[in-house]
């Protein structure tokens, strides 16, 4: 289950929020009680989506998200007047909410979360694809393996060494 971190006002908001969720198997809650809280276990538990009201013990939402890592994602709840008021690329629910809607729309930011995650992840080049293919065929000719058997081997061999897989391919094929 994914985690997700809830901070409002209200310690009773938040736990209310929490029992929802929880219950409802959605998503497992850090509930925090300040911004700050959340900015350092955002960051130090890699969560990437947070739950907050429009105010916060220290500061605002917006405050907040502006704080959060690129790759985190915020859903508000607040009255609709306030909602108006925010940044447009935090997810918003006007309160008061149904546990229908906050359900459905935590799955929905959950599931962006996930894809935008994989669009910002690292991807290796064309150049360096062709190096790991060639050292998994290589190795399959000498070493009768398949080549599921040969990728397993560089990332084994990349991860006892402390290599990158990159690396470790280009010894496999001598070039280094």
């Amino acid at each position: 289950m994914e985690r997700v971190i809830v901070v409002f006002d209200s310690e009773r908001s938040t736990g209310r929020i929490c029992d929802m969720l929880e219950s409802a198997g959605v998503a497992e809650c850090l509930p925090c009680r300040s911004g700050g809280e959340a900015r350092r276990n955002a960051v130090k538990f890699h969560i990437e989506v947070v739950i907050c009201g429009f105010r916060l013990p220290d500061g605002s939402g917006e405050d907040l998200f502006d704080d959060l890592p690129d790759s985190a994602s915020m859903l508000m709840i607040a009255p609709q007047s306030q909602l108006d008021l925010v940044n447009e690329e935090i997810f918003r629910l006007p309160s008061p909410i149904s546990r229908g809607d906050l359900i459905a729309s935590v799955r929905m930011v959950l599931q962006m979360s996930r894809r935008l995650a994989r669009l910002i992840r690292p991807r290796r080049s064309d150049e360096e694809r062709d190096v790991i293919t060639q050292a998994k065929y290589l190795l399959m000719e000498r070493n009768g393996l398949t080549e599921e058997q040969a990728h397993r081997f560089l990332q084994k061999k990349s991860m006892d060494s402390g290599v990158g897989l990159v690396q470790t391919a280009k010894l496999v094929l001598g070039e280094l």
